[in-house]
């Protein structure tokens, strides 16, 4: 799963604008065949007396963490992940103005589950199935 945790200042986005934000997101990891119940994303929204920087309160300022679980990132390929992340943040923050940062961490597959299943292997027929469904559900892992 990659979860988006996007910390904004209040108002910087409206419902709409989160709902194409999250959509955005979403569509990026599906073309790459993740299903979309995978990606989640949080907008945490700070007032400007509770977000410093340098310690300085600050509201023209985003900061995004993404974890990413379902795929690892091979080190070969992380800068071109990171272009994409920004291909996919630039309309709701650089050219909205806001000063931003983003960090992606890695976490291990073996370490995940959703609503107590195991997530299936990468690209199998299992993945297929969960995301033509859009949902987690049972499946026998069988040895090749």
């Amino acid at each position: 799963m990659p979860m988006w945790v996007i910390t904004c200042p209040p108002d910087a986005y409206s419902a709409e604008d989160k709902a194409a934000f999250a959509s955005r997101i979403t569509d990026l990891y599906q073309r790459f065949g993740l299903p979309r119940f995978y990606v989640t994303v949080f907008f945490q929204e700070v007032a400007k007396e509770n977000f410093m920087i340098g310690g300085e309160a600050t509201d023209d300022f985003v900061r995004i963490w993404i974890d990413h679980i379902a795929r690892r990132t091979p080190p070969d390929r992380a800068r071109r992940v990171m272009e994409l992340v920004n291909e996919t943040l630039q309309p709701f923050v650089a050219d909205r103005g806001f000063r931003w940062e983003v960090h992606v961490d890695d976490t291990p597959f073996e370490m995940w589950s959703i609503q107590g299943f195991f997530p299936p292997p990468a690209g199998s027929d299992h993945e297929k199935r969960w995301a033509a469904e859009n949902k987690a559900s049972a499946y026998e892992l069988t040895e090749a």
